[in-house]
């Protein structure tokens, strides 16, 4: 919408994700005390998200020169990011992190313990730094949605040009805003531990459905005519958000609960 509007020299996008990112990890810091994770496991658990969020910066461009190789044939890095590569490449990178290094920091195995305490708690702050991004590409005018001429759409500047579009970037903002707020009830009301899950599931189904109202053709091809790349992704973040649940439920539980000899943690932050 604005996209040359600037603050102290950097445009409007760029100070979304840096306002995403700290109120994620305010979020976090909070829940973190609410929850019960210790100070150590705290601490180490930011670390492994700050990693993670460079490396899925990395994995978003990566992801987005990919899918627009297989709509051109023709491989360009940095023709733009796309949320799901992130999302994927952050959080490997990030687990792959805290279970490696966590397995030298920890001998008593409390990150283990802690570790659906703290990915339970972690699930709320992804949907909300999320949102904020979606508001920063409203700013920037990517993402767009299709013309029209509803009272629905908006006048924003995209695909080199003024004109009247649906805002699935602000539809999607406040979508997340409020999944931000009932991840946030299940997990500090109703003590849920699927808060992760219902992430997967509730944000695919969502995207899936929102990618219709979609109308930048910068997307790529997912090598699917009949589904986009986030359509394809969205899918399989609703499989993997189920598997979880059951995973859970009747193995993952049980290895967290049972970790280490001893459950003397340091006081929680």
């Amino acid at each position: 919408m604005f996209p040359d509007a600037e603050f102290l020299g950097l445009d409007l996008y760029f100070w979304m994700i840096v306002a995403g990112i700290l109120a994620a990890m305010i979020a976090f810091r909070m829940l973190a005390g609410r929850v019960g994770l210790s100070a150590n496991v705290f601490n180490f658990s930011l670390l492994c998200a700050m990693v993670g969020i460079g490396v899925g910066y990395v994995f978003a461009v990566l992801f987005q020169s990919w899918y627009a190789y297989l709509a051109s044939g023709k491989f360009e890095w940095g023709v733009g990011a796309t949320f799901y590569g992130g999302l994927i490449g952050g959080v490997a990178a990030a687990l792959a992190l805290y279970f490696g290094a966590g397995r030298f920091l920890f001998r008593d195995r409390a990150h283990i313990r802690q570790f659906g305490r703290m990915i339970s708690s972690v699930a709320p702050c992804v949907a909300l730094a999320h949102a904020f991004g979606r508001i920063g590409c409203l700013f920037a005018g990517c993402c767009y949605g299709a013309p029209t001429d509803s009272p629905i759409g908006i006048v924003m500047f995209s695909a080199g040009e003024w004109g009247r579009r649906i805002p699935v970037q602000l539809f999607e903002a406040v979508f997340l805003f409020a999944l931000f707020a009932v991840l946030l009830y299940l997990l500090l009301a109703k003590k849920c531990e699927y808060t992760a899950s219902i992430y997967l599931i509730a944000y695919g189904v969502w995207r899936f459905a929102i990618e219709y109202a979609r109308d930048d053709a910068a997307r790529g091809s997912s090598g699917l005519s009949f589904l986009t790349p986030s359509q394809l992704t969205a899918i399989l973040a609703v499989i993997a958000g189920t598997a979880l649940i059951f995973a859970y439920k009747y193995r993952l539980k049980k290895i967290f609960d049972s970790a280490g000899g001893g459950h003397g943690e340091e006081s929680a932050v």
